[in-house]
């Protein structure tokens, strides 16, 4: 099995973090571990597949999910290598979650450059935004950089659920989702704003991605949900975690009222 060293990432203060979704910071104690993937492994002599395209690859400790908006730092000389590359190409790269635990996912995003800011000491910041997911079939090569032989993931039309179902699920979770926000900035002593439209006219299958990106500190539920080629399957899965999030919220926002403090 091969293993891959992460890169170090360092915050990125110079370019603004574009993404306006609203992040919701899930109670750890609602998700199961994850099932542990296989290490990527490679295999540059196996026969590819005729639609499997080269992919350069970036592990991080992070999810990235088509439609979000991601800054990064590049500092590591392997991934100054890599960007002089993609400055040249296409400037598109995958993201891949990667943990201790896990190690590297087989499924991922596209991350496509859409600012950078190149500095005297050749670092990098970068702003990427998430286009479309894929699965790693076999590992290039690891050296500078690693690349992959990728295929390209979309969503199949569920066999028990039709667009109606997706559709409805969707603003079932757009419910829950201003319910656990309308809470949460009840408990943090922000006040109960009005929630306004938080599917901006997305149709279910974006809209889907875009709640998954608001679950935050919680990449390994994440990483499921991006995996999953079902939209209502993913869209049953958020609304699930929802209502725990927000009886989760409801039991402490009740405690808050019983034990004010003084």
């Amino acid at each position: 099995m091969a293993s891959f060293p992460m890169p170090h990432l360092l915050p990125c203060t110079s370019l603004p973090h574009t993404n306006t979704a609203a992040h919701l910071l899930l109670p750890s104690s609602l998700f199961r571990r994850r099932r542990t993937l296989h290490s990527l492994r490679c295999s540059a002599s196996d026969k590819p597949q005729d639609d499997a395209v080269e992919l350069p690859l970036f592990p991080l400790p992070l999810v990235l999910f088509p439609g979000a908006i991601l800054p990064l730092q590049i500092f590591e000389f392997r991934y100054r290598i890599m960007m002089h590359t993609l400055l040249h190409t296409d400037l598109r790269f995958g993201v891949v979650y990667h943990d201790a635990v896990s190690g590297t996912s087989e499924v991922g995003c596209v991350g496509e450059v859409v600012k950078h800011e190149r500095l005297v000491d050749d670092r990098f910041f970068l702003v990427c935004k998430g286009q479309e997911r894929f699965r790693v079939n076999d590992v290039v090569r690891s050296k500078p950089y690693l690349v992959g032989r990728v295929t390209w993931l979309e969503d199949r039309p569920s066999e028990n659920d039709g667009g109606d179902d997706a559709e409805a699920l969707a603003r079932e979770v757009e419910g829950y989702m201003k319910d656990v926000i309308r809470l949460s900035n009840r408990l943090g002593g922000k006040g109960e704003k009005e929630m306004g439209d938080l599917r901006r006219n997305l149709f279910p299958t974006p809209f889907s991605f875009f709640v998954g990106s608001t679950f935050e500190g919680a990449p390994r539920e994440q990483q499921a949900l991006l995996e999953l080629e079902d939209t209502a399957k993913r869209l049953k899965r958020e609304k699930e975690t929802l209502k725990n999030t927000l009886n989760y919220l409801t039991a402490a926002s009740a405690v808050k009222d019983a034990f004010p403090s003084s």
